[in-house]
């Protein structure tokens, strides 16, 4: 089959869709990726065309981007943020995705622009999103993330609560969307967004683990839980050696915070190393956001940018900012967590890594002052590290790339079903 693939934004959303993307090609499929230039060589390298969508900015202007979504109010303001920031440029995206859609057989978008489904619908294309964050799922087992659970009720008084309030929040967001891009979506006849939430498209790739995270009660079984997409930078033969020198065979603590960019990240890194404690080893993983040390030091090692399992080889736990991706590669690895959220849905994942036992939450605002008593905590627990082993083990027998493949594939052959 000929699939169209579209995504937006950080590694975090790109890549996954990578991985996406060649699992299909492996299957035998022809498969294009319509995106923005900073990911061409890593699409391209993965056997997957590439589809040049705007903006074609560098890394520092998704930065920039990234810098702004740290200042969201909420996920409300977040979505609005993320919109507005693709107003200038949507009419070529639709205009291209169109003339792509002549010749595919399947249309897969990420679940953020769920909204561009309608073109493949126009196009008479079957459709499906992809989501890496399952707070979005709607089930009757739970209510929107953020909103009130009606704990003390019984069984059937909170699953209609539930339900009331998925689909009040799928009308909040259609009518957020419809505030920012509703008129841009009308100039080329594809309406205006009428379900974002309930009924996004035909269907839904949920790329978390089944085992781990599916509730027992679906809104429909369009929702298809399919396991991680993982995708990895490139691995770098002579960091290795490096970090055996550095760690000298001992697992020490990784801090990276991915694609995440905040402000005044050398003043917060000045922090981080007046706390940090003297002569205790340490991995920075520099990131978008650039951190740094300032004043080189034995016990201080950083790094650029790498694959995730070949850095946390190296890992006695990983400090991060609860990233989709990351919190993946760190559950695989089978190493604890300390968790910074930033933006969006790093809140939710940290507090799902508690839930799982695998790690603690340190707050944004002071974590270059808490992190060593966190740090301390993780070592000595065993039942966490015994937990995060475990885990990694059940996470080794689920085929993400190859469920997903088969969705699609049924999807294809059968989309009325």
């Amino acid at each position: 089959m000929r699939v169209l693939l579209t995504s937006h934004g950080s590694t975090g959303d790109i890549y996954p869709v990578i991985r996406l993307g060649r699992a299909l090609v492996e299957a035998g499929h022809h498969v294009r990726f319509a995106t923005v230039s900073l990911f061409r060589e890593e699409i391209e390298s993965a056997g997957i065309e590439f589809v040049y969508l705007p903006p074609d900015w560098d890394q520092s202007g998704f930065a920039e981007a990234m810098r702004d979504l740290t200042k969201a109010k909420n996920a409300l303001d977040t979505l609005r943020i993320i919109y507005s920031e693709s107003l200038p440029f949507i009419d070529e995206i639709i205009r291209t995705l169109k003339r792509e859609l002549d010749t595919a057989e399947i249309f897969v978008s990420s679940y953020v622009f769920a909204d561009l489904c309608v073109l493949a619908r126009m196009a008479k294309v079957p459709c499906a999103v992809t989501t890496f964050a399952h707070n979005v799922v709607p089930s009757a087992s739970y209510p929107p993330e953020g909103l009130p659970r009606l704990l003390a009720a019984p069984g059937l008084i909170r699953r209609r609560w539930n339900r009331l309030l998925w689909r009040i929040t799928d009308r909040v967001l259609c009518w957020q969307i419809n505030r920012v891009v509703g008129e841009a979506m009308e100039r080329h006849g594809m309406g205006r967004t009428d379900s974002f939430a309930l009924h996004p498209a035909d269907r839904v790739l949920v790329t978390v683990s089944p085992s781990l995270f599916q509730p027992k009660h679906l809104w429909s079984d369009r929702f298809k839980f399919t396991g991680y997409l993982r995708w990895q930078s490139p691995e770098d033969p002579k960091l290795n050696e490096e970090l055996d020198a550095f760690c000298e065979g001992e697992q020490v603590p990784v801090l990276t915070f991915g694609s995440v960019t905040f402000d005044e990240a050398r003043k917060v890194m000045t922090r981080f190393m007046r706390n940090w404690p003297e002569g205790k080893k340490v991995i920075i993983q520099s990131g978008w956001a650039g951190l740094t040390i300032e004043r080189p030091q034995v016990s201080m090692k950083r790094v650029d940018r790498v694959s995730h399992d070949q850095l946390f080889q190296y890992a006695s736990m990983v400090i991060h900012h609860g990233g989709a991706g990351t919190t993946a590669s760190v559950l695989h690895a089978g190493i604890p967590h300390i968790v910074i959220p930033h933006i969006g849905d790093q809140w939710f994942f940290a507090s799902e890594v508690k839930r799982l036992g695998v790690g603690l939450e340190v707050k944004r605002k002071k974590w270059p002052e808490e992190l060593p008593k966190a740090v301390h905590s993780i070592e000595n627990s065993k039942k966490m590290q015994l937990r995060a082993r475990q885990i990694a083990d059940q996470l080794s027998q689920e085929d993400g790339p190859g469920s997903a493949v088969r969705v699609l594939e049924v999807l294809a052959n059968s989309p009325d079903e």
